[in-house]
């Protein structure tokens, strides 16, 4: 069947009995694939067609067992003539296998896919990547591609205004749907006591010693080097008893590592701010852990420490900057009775320790009690099978929705 045969005939009315295409970088264990994989699981399930392309990976054996299928494509990269072919592979397999739907889900997959939209009439739907670094000369081909697509899904709120802001995309084709974590490993019920007792030991953690873990790497942009000066505050207020315990990779900034512990040693604080080194066993660091703080300087992309910290059953302090406050509620967004954490004005280090020390007098069974409120929002936001039904769903609008020929612009 040609290409333009496909763009010509009669599309599905409902996602079962369609075929739905996804690409991804390569199917190895990161979120894009894994997602991925969620997603193919359900549409199956769901009776449709399920079709994953990238690269090769680990998971490629996982999706085939349970019935998906996986072609070989290398879309992830920039190089215009790769990009080109990349294109005119898929307008060939897009006609060959008839698919009705294709998700890109990398800047790659999005470039091609757009080109190949034009040829062949199928409804595109893009997972919107974001980086961190500066404006690029590659992003307005991007940012053209988006546009050309019929739903772009951002990962959160904040960063689907981003999207707005950069990109020429209508704002009634952004949907919103969390990036996923691992409910079943982040789960408080599946952490043995002897993890617990290990990170203890290792942490030098004594009894009756509260707990506030500072997840993620040393960085200038997370603001740990506050803390030093905030556990001083909370020392001189006497507030004591408490250990921030920084967990996360701390060699690409040895410098600033250092800073931080050479300024604990001259604040009389070393015994309260430990840097204890990227820990492999993280579900078990949020189950130490009374309270988790999160002390970015620079917005974070996704709040992804805060999404594990709820589903550990952790309160969460951190500034309203980012996607946080989207996930850490707190009055006045909430009432008091639904607080899942707090949230401090951004750059007040005066603020958040006042908040600490607010925090920490809470007693720990009303800490407890918004863990598991905390929990529950987790779930019903961030598990795996929640954000593959919200994902079909936005196919779904598609093949139910006005059965005019997807848009071209």
């Amino acid at each position: 069947m040609s290409a333009d045969d496909t763009a010509g005939r009669a599309r599905p009315r409902t996602l079962p009995g369609a075929t739905v295409l996804q690409i991804v970088p390569a199917l190895v264990e990161d979120q894009h694939a894994r997602m991925a994989a969620d997603t193919a699981f359900a549409l199956l399930r769901s009776g449709a067609r399920a079709i994953i392309a990238g690269g090769d990976g680990p998971l490629v054996s996982e999706i085939q067992a349970f019935g998906a299928e996986w072609m070989r494509l290398d879309c992830d990269t920039d190089n215009p003539l790769r990009l080109r072919a990349c294109t005119r592979r898929l307008i060939e397999y897009i006609g060959a296998e008839r698919v009705d739907l294709v998700h890109a889900r990398g800047e790659g997959a999005a470039r091609s896919a757009a080109g190949a939209r034009t040829r062949t009439g199928i409804w595109l739907v893009n997972s919107y990547v974001h980086g961190v670094n500066p404006p690029r000369w590659r992003d307005k081909p991007y940012g053209r591609a988006l546009a050309g697509g019929d739903r772009v899904i951002a990962p959160s709120g904040y960063l689907a205004e981003r999207l707005l802001e950069h990109h020429p995309v209508e704002r009634a084709r952004v949907v919103v749907i969390p990036r996923r974590i691992d409910i079943e490993a982040f789960d408080p019920v599946a952490v043995w006591p002897a993890r617990l007792t290990a990170l203890r030991r290792a942490w030098k953690i004594r009894r009756g010693e509260r707990v506030v873990l500072v997840p993620g790497p040393i960085d200038p942009r997370k603001g740990q080097l506050e803390l030093v000066d905030i556990a001083r505050v909370l020392v001189n207020g006497g507030l004591l008893g408490n250990v921030f315990v920084l967990a996360g990779d701390d060699r690409t900034h040895p410098d600033y590592a250092r800073a931080i512990s050479d300024h604990a040693r001259s604040q009389g604080v070393a015994h309260m701010v430990r840097r204890v080194g990227a820990c492999s066993d993280m579900p078990a660091a949020y189950a130490v852990a009374d309270l988790v703080l999160v002390p970015a300087v620079e917005p974070p992309l996704f709040g992804l420490v805060a999404a594990e910290a709820l589903a550990m059953e952790r309160p969460v302090i951190a500034p309203a900057i980012g996607p946080v406050p989207e996930y850490v509620l707190a009055p006045p967004q909430v009432p008091e009775q639904a607080r899942l954490g707090w949230l401090t004005p951004p750059d007040d280090p005066v603020a958040l320790a006042r908040t600490l020390a607010a925090a920490a007098a809470v007693e720990k069974a009303d800490l407890r009690a918004m863990g598991v409120q905390g929990r529950k929002f987790a779930l019903a936001t961030f598990a795996p099978a929640h954000i593959a039904a919200s994902t079909l769903a936005v196919y779904s609008t598609l093949f139910e929705g006005p059965h005019d020929q997807p848009n071209s612009s």
